[in-house]
């Protein structure tokens, strides 16, 4: 697609819009951390009042801003809009077993596809104050300062900082995301499992982290941290280094430099 496209596409006020939907939705959900209810949604996973008022905080933004787009969120918000150009991808709480525990280790998610590409990606951690961002062609900003991948300094697996998602509620330690992890594990430097895939994509782009893996993931948790990657000077791709998909539960994002392969090569 032509960078014109993107260019005329309004994404700088997209943007403006998100920050402010993903700030309003940070403030509901510190307010609610000490007073919630927890409900189960499914095994070893569950949804609090907060989760459901930060999304329909969110979607009134964004309705009210742009009411013809298309709007898919992680608590049953699917709304094809009439404009079929523009999708929002939305999770109003990304680390939900982090934010019942009290882990400091949780995020708000939008992110904003132009005719099937991301285009505008925003992440937020209210626990810490630190807002990353990305509009398509103008890289990736932490509250404001623009940050990089890790690729100046790590360029092997046994050097880097490996993430990863498992599935929610594991049956056996036969899964093969069992698998990769403990392949990963005895190879990278460190490998960790932190709960909050859209702050594991913001870490990577931030240079905190080297890469992040996963097959259990939704649109909603993946879509604004991929961007913020490749934005960065990252690389998101499948586990075998084809194209991302975003509606596709298959993502491998790193640094870009040669652990990519490595990881690739391990899965």
């Amino acid at each position: 697609m032509a960078e014109t496209d993107f260019q005329e596409a309004g994404l700088d006020a997209a943007l403006e819009t998100a920050i402010e939907a993903a700030r309003i939705a940070g403030e509901i959900l510190m307010s609610w951390r000490d007073r919630f209810t927890v409900t189960e949604k499914s095994h070893r996973d569950v949804v609090t009042e907060a989760d459901l008022e930060s999304q329909q905080a969110i979607e009134r933004v964004l309705k009210d801003r742009f009411p013809g787009h298309g709007l898919l969120g992680e608590e049953g918000l699917a709304d094809a809009g009439t404009d079929g150009d523009f999708r929002w991808i939305i999770d109003p709480l990304d680390g939900t077993g982090n934010y019942v525990h009290g882990v400091p280790y949780f995020a708000v998610s939008i992110a904003m596809e132009f005719r099937g590409e991301l285009a505008v990606a925003v992440v937020l951690d209210p626990s810490h104050d630190e807002l990353f961002t990305a509009v398509r062609g103008q890289g990736t900003r932490l509250n404001s300062t623009p940050v990089s991948v890790s690729a100046q300094t790590v360029t092997d697996l046994d050097s880097a900082l490996v993430t990863a998602s498992l599935p929610v509620g594991l049956a056996s330690a036969d899964h093969p995301a069992v698998d990769r992890f403990l392949r990963v594990l005895v190879s990278a430097q460190h490998t960790q499992r932190t709960g909050s895939a859209a702050l594991n994509l913001a870490y990577v782009a931030a240079g905190r982290l080297d890469a992040f893996f996963s097959t259990s993931l939704k649109p909603w948790d993946m879509a604004a941290g991929a961007l913020l990657v490749t934005e960065a000077g990252g690389r998101v791709t499948s586990l075998d280094e084809g194209l991302f998909d975003v509606d596709v539960a298959d993502l491998l994002a790193s640094n870009g430099t040669h652990l990519h392969a490595q990881l690739s090569q391990l899965m």
